[in-house]
C-alpha cells in the first residue's frame, strides 16, 4: 500500500533476507572478514552467531552472491530438532543426491562419492547450516565426521553454522564437542547496529527501492527507533513498516516523532510490541562464561531491559586493513584450490601410469604364453610324428614276421 503511495519500486523493509539490501555496519563487516578467512582456510567450520533478526541470513546471502558457483559449491538447510541420521540424509537432499534406501550408510556414500566427483572438477563444497541451536549433539556430531572425508591431505567439506546465541553457549560449555571445537577455525557474535547507524541503515534500504527523500524522517526519528528496537535490523524494518503504512494512510510526506510516538502506542494496545520491542518483561538468567554474558538492568519506568553483551566490536576499523584481510585470504583459499587441483591432477596422471603399465603387463603375458603355446604345439607334433614312426616301424616288422612264418622256413625249425 505504501509501496505505491510514496513511489517505491518494491518494499524496502521486507522480512527475508535479500542480498541486494545487505547494509555493511561495523559488526558485518568484521563478521564478513572472519567469514572470508575461514572460507580461505578450505576446511573445519565457521560459526556465526547472533539475536534472531540480527541479519546472519542477510550477510551469508550476501556472501553467497560474491561467490564463485565454478570453485565453490554450496549448499543450505535449516534445520529443526534432527538426530544424527537424519541430518546425514537432510545434507544429502541439499546437495540435491538421490539416496537409494532410508539407511545412513548409503546417504553417507552418495555424499563422499559427491564431495570427490566435485573435487576432481577443481569445486570446492561449502554446506550452510541455519538455525543450528536446534541440532542434538549427535547431529553436530555426524557433522563433524563429514568434515573428516578428504582427498590425499584435502578436506573435501567445510561447514558455516549459523545460530543464535544459546547455540554459541552450547559449543563452548558441552564436553561432548570438543573435538567439533577444535575445528572451528572462526568465530563472530554479530551484535546490534550501533545508534549512529541506524539512519543510514534505513536510507540505504530506501535507496534500494528508488527512494527520492519522500517521506522525509525527522533526525529525531531515527534516535527513537534505535532506542525502541536497540538496533537489531529485522525489528527496525518491522517498525518502520509500521511507520511509512501510517504515513501513507494519513497522507505524511513526513515521518516526525509523533508517528513513532502512534505506532509504538499501537503496537502496545495490539500486543504486538515485543515484535519491535528490545524490552523484556522477564530477565534471563545471568549466564557465566568467558565469551557470553547477560545483563539486566532496570530502565526508569521500571521495566527490565536485557542485553546481551559478546566479543567487544571496535568503533572503528580500519576499511583498507580489512580488505587487505579478505584479499590475504582470498589468495589463500586460490592457493589452496590451486594445490588441491594439482593433487587431483597427479592422482589422474598415476592412475593412467598404472593402467598403461598393466595393459603393458597384460601383453607380456600373452606373447609369452602365445610362445609357450607354440613351442608346445611344435612338441607335439614331433611327438606324432615319432609315434608314426613307431607304427610304421612296428607294423613292417609284423609284416616281416607273418611272410618269413608263411614261407615255411618257420615250420621247418619249429620241427
Amino acid at each position: 500500500m505504501f509501496d505505491d503511495f510514496y513511489g517505491f519500486e518494491s518494499r524496502p523493509f521486507q522480512l527475508t533476507p535479500d542480498p541486494a539490501f545487505y547494509f555493511e555496519s561495523r559488526t558485518h563487516r568484521k563478521a564478513l572478514s572472519y567469514l572470508g578467512y575461514g572460507l580461505a582456510q578450505g576446511e573445519g567450520f565457521v560459526v556465526i552467531t547472533g539475536e534472531v533478526g540480527a541479519g546472519k541470513s542477510t550477510l551469508v546471502a550476501h556472501l553467497m552472491a560474491t561467490i564463485d558457483p565454478s570453485r565453490l559449491t554450496a549448499a543450505q538447510v535449516v534445520t529443526s530438532a534432527l538426530d544424527g541420521e537424519e541430518i546425514v540424509h537432510v545434507v544429502a537432499q541439499a546437495f540435491g543426491l538421490p539416496v537409494a534406501g532410508h539407511d545412513k550408510a548409503s546417504a553417507l556414500g552418495a555424499i563422499e562419492g559427491f564431495l570427490h566427483e566435485e573435487a576432481r572438477h577443481g569445486r570446492r563444497c561449502l554446506l550452510i547450516v541455519d538455525e543450528a541451536q536446534n541440532l542434538s549433539v549427535s547431529a553436530l556430531e555426524e557433522l563433524r565426521m563429514l568434515s573428516n572425508f578428504q582427498l590425499g591431505s584435502h578436506p573435501l567439506l567445510q561447514t558455516l553454522l549459523l545460530g543464535q546465541p544459546e547455540f554459541r553457549a552450547t559449543l563452548l560449555d558441552s564436553r561432548e564437542l570438543e573435538q567439533l571445537r577444535q575445528r572451528v577455525i572462526a568465530t563472530h557474535h554479530l551484535e546490534a547496529m550501533q545508534a549512529d547507524e541506524v539512519q543510514a541503515y534505513i536510507e540505504h534500504r530506501l535507496g534500494c527501492v528508488g527512494w527520492q527523500g519522500n517521506p522525509q524522517f525527522d533526525a529525531e526519528v531515527f534516535a527513537g527507533i534505535f532506542e525502541a528496537t536497540g538496533g537489531v535490523p529485522r525489528r527496525i524494518n518491522q517498525l518502520v513498516n509500521r511507520l511509512l503504512l501510517l504515513g501513507a494512510v494519513e497522507q505524511r510526506s513526513v515521518i516526525d516523532f509523533d508517528v513513532l510516538s502512534q505506532v509504538l502506542a499501537e503496537l502496545d494496545a495490539d500486543g504486538s510490541i515485543s515484535l519491535v520491542s528490545r524490552k523484556a518483561p522477564e530477565p534471563e538468567v545471568e549466564r557465566k562464561g568467558p565469551a557470553m554474558q547477560v545483563e539486566a538492568a532496570e530502565t526508569e519506568g521500571g521495566e527490565r531491559e536485557v542485553q546481551v553483551q559478546a566479543e567487544p566490536v571496535q568503533a572503528g576499523i580500519d576499511t583498507e586493513e580489512v580488505a587487505a584481510v579478505i584479499e590475504s585470504a582470498l589468495a589463500d583459499r586460490d592457493a589452496q584450490i590451486t594445490e588441491l587441483q594439482q593433487a587431483v591432477l597427479e592422482l589422474a596422471t598415476a592412475a593412467e601410469a598404472r593402467e598403461q603399465e598393466a595393459a603393458v603387463a597384460s601383453e607380456a603375458r600373452v606373447a609369452a604364453l602365445e610362445t609357450q603355446l607354440q613351442a608346445m604345439t611344435g612338441h607335439v607334433s614331433d611327438l606324432e610324428a615319432r609315434l608314426a614312426e613307431h607304427d610304421r616301424m612296428l607294423r613292417h616288422t609284423l609284416t616281416m614276421l607273418i611272410e618269413w612264418i608263411e614261407g615255411g622256413e618257420g615250420q621247418r625249425r619249429a620241427a
